[in-house]
């Protein structure tokens, strides 16, 4: 089981974080202007990552999977995410950066159990 945080920005909003026992930051949500919608963002993960399917997405012709999903992606700093789809089709996290592909699909497949809330 992970280690979930929530935090206040300087401006007034709130985010979720699931870290690892060990401190390594698994996923950290949107913004939110309540904490009420950090906690319901943190029901979401735990609610869909257990069944999720990995979509990777730095294929071309890549299997579309229903929703929820992981969908893995390389952005333009030329390292890999991976983001939480949720059954409303909204990111509900987004993953730190994963150096190359293998990398992050294993933090998916190793971290699995830590969603559990």
């Amino acid at each position: 089981m992970g280690i979930y945080v929530i935090s206040k920005s300087p401006k007034g909003k709130y985010r979720a974080d699931l870290f690892t026992k060990q401190g390594e930051l698994i996923l950290s949500s949107q913004m939110y202007m309540a904490r009420k919608g950090a906690l319901k963002g943190l029901r979401s993960v735990a609610k869909n990552a257990p069944k999720a399917p990995v979509e990777d997405q730095t294929k071309e012709n890549t299997k579309e999977f229903t929703i929820p999903k992981f969908v893995i992606y390389k952005g333009r700093d030329k390292k890999y995410y991976f983001e939480l789809i949720a059954n409303n089709g909204k990111a509900v996290g987004t993953s730190r950066a994963y150096p190359n592909l293998a990398k992050a699909k294993a933090g998916i497949k190793r971290k699995a159990n830590h969603f559990r809330a």
